[in-house]
């Protein structure tokens, strides 16, 4: 849990991104697909293709959130960017 009276102080740009938003972003993408899983998996007919799929990009999601932690700066914006849009991508299905 974040613990905001822990923060570095005024050595850090005011548009700096806490270490935590990265992160939320990913995890946040990561459980859409952990429900699309257990949606896939309760279906009549479950397709195992799409649940092939859906465990595989919850892997790479595991992946880059580990990443997260000893990746610099510009990797961190790449990682976030990438997921903040994919975000968007996966609430537009409505799942």
């Amino acid at each position: 849990m974040h613990d905001p009276a822990s923060s570095s102080s005024s050595c850090e740009p005011a548009d700096a991104v806490s270490p935590q938003a990265p992160a939320d972003v990913v995890e946040e993408v990561m459980a859409w697909y952990t429900r699309a899983l257990l949606a896939e998996r309760r279906a009549s007919h479950s397709d195992p293709e799409r649940l092939e799929d859906l465990l595989a990009r919850r892997q790479e999601c595991l992946r880059d959130r580990a990443r997260l932690e000893e990746a610099d700066a510009e990797e961190i914006a790449r990682i976030t960017a990438s997921y903040a849009a994919r975000l968007k991508e996966l609430e537009a299905t409505g799942l």
